[in-house]
C-alpha cells in the first residue's frame, strides 16, 4: 500500500510536492508538542532562531520529496540536480585511495548517494527500518544502479573497509546516533552528543580522504544543488578529538543553509546501555 502511494506521488512535479510538504511541515509542527519542542530547542541552541519558520517548512519538504527521490525515474531525479566542486571527488578517485563521504541530515541527503553512484560504484552504510513494511520501499529505492548497501553490522563494517582498501568510495551519515560501543560523547553545537567513531577509524585504517557532501534544496521546487566540500579539520589522536573534529565540520556545513537541517532528529539522546555524558570536557 505504501509503495503504491509513493509511486503515485512520484508522478507529481517536484514544485507541487514541495508546496504540499511546506504545509505538512507546519501542520505537524502545530499538532505535535514534542516535535515542536525538539525542533525549536535544537535550532535555537545551534544559534539559528531566525531560520525557524523556514526550517518548519523545509522539514515537511524533506518528507514529501521522498516519493520523487525514491520512486521517480533516475533521469527525472538526477535531472533535478546541479553539481558543484565535483573536481574534488574526481581527484580523489584518480588517486585510487578510496573516499569516505560524510553526508549529514542536511537538505536532500538521499539524492547525494544516487548522484555519486552514477559516476562510480558507491557503498553506503545502511540501518534497516524498524518497520518491516518500509524495508522493501527503502531498500529498493536506495539500491539503484551502482549504489550498494552495507548493513550497520560488523559484517557491514568489514564490507566498507574492504571497499576502501580496494580504492572504492563509501558513504556514512556522521550525525546519526550510533549504538552502544560505537561512539563517544562529543560536543555538537555546544551540547554533548553521542557521536560515531566509524568515519575516523575508516579513514585511519585506509588512508582514504574524507569529503563532505550535501544537497541544498532550491526554492520553489527548482531542484537541488549538490555540493562537495573538502574536509579540512585535523582529526587528532583520540576518538573524542576525532568525533569533535567531525562534528565541527558538520556545524560549518549546516551553517551554510541552517533551515534545511533535520532539527527534529533526536541528536542528543542517550542510547540504551550508554552512560550519560559528564560535565568534563576534553581539550582538543
Amino acid at each position: 500500500m505504501l509503495v503504491t502511494l509513493f509511486r503515485l506521488l512520484s508522478v507529481l512535479p517536484l514544485p507541487i510536492l514541495h508546496a504540499i510538504g511546506s504545509l505538512l511541515g507546519w501542520l505537524v509542527y502545530l499538532a505535535s508538542p514534542s516535535y515542536r519542542r525538539r525542533l525549536k530547542d535544537n535550532i535555537v541552541r545551534a544559534g539559528f532562531p531566525q531560520a525557524l519558520p523556514r526550517a518548519i517548512a523545509e522539514a515537511g519538504k524533506n518528507i514529501l520529496e521522498l516519493p520523487f527521490i525514491w520512486c521517480a525515474s533516475s533521469q527525472r531525479v538526477l535531472g533535478s540536480a546541479k553539481i558543484e566542486n565535483w573536481e574534488i571527488v574526481q581527484a580523489a578517485l584518480d588517486a585510487k585511495r578510496g573516499i569516505v563521504f560524510l553526508t549529514p541530515h542536511l537538505g536532500c541527503f538521499e539524492i547525494t548517494a544516487q548522484y555519486v553512484a552514477t559516476r562510480t560504484p558507491l557503498t553506503v552504510m545502511y540501518r534497516p527500518p524498524r518497520k518491516e513494511t518500509l524495508k522493501p520501499l527503502i531498500e529498493g529505492a536506495r539500491a539503484r544502479g551502482d549504489l550498494r548497501l552495507a548493513p550497520a553490522t560488523l559484517a557491514g563494517v568489514r564490507t566498507l573497509l574492504k571497499t576502501l582498501r580496494s580504492g572504492g568510495p563509501i558513504g556514512v551519515l556522521p550525525d546519526q546516533v550510533p549504538q552502544n560501543g560505537e561512539g563517544v560523547w562529543a560536543d555538537f553545537f555546544g551540547k554533548p552528543a553521542y557521536t560515531m567513531t566509524l568515519p575516523a577509524k575508516m579513514q585511519q585504517m585506509s588512508g582514504a580522504p574524507i569529503i563532505l557532501v550535501y544537497a541544498e534544496r532550491l526554492p520553489f521546487g527548482r531542484g537541488y544543488l549538490i555540493r562537495f566540500v573538502a574536509f579540512e579539520e585535523a582529526l587528532g589522536d583520540t576518538p573524542q578529538q576525532q568525533a569533535r573534529a567531525i562534528n565541527a565540520a558538520m556545524e560549518r556545513l549546516i551553517a551554510r543553509c541552517p533551515a534545511q537541517y533535520f532539527w527534529s532528529y533526536n541528536r542528543y539522546k542517550t542510547p540504551p546501555g550508554v552512560a550519560a555524558p559528564t560535565e568534563q570536557r576534553e581539550t582538543a
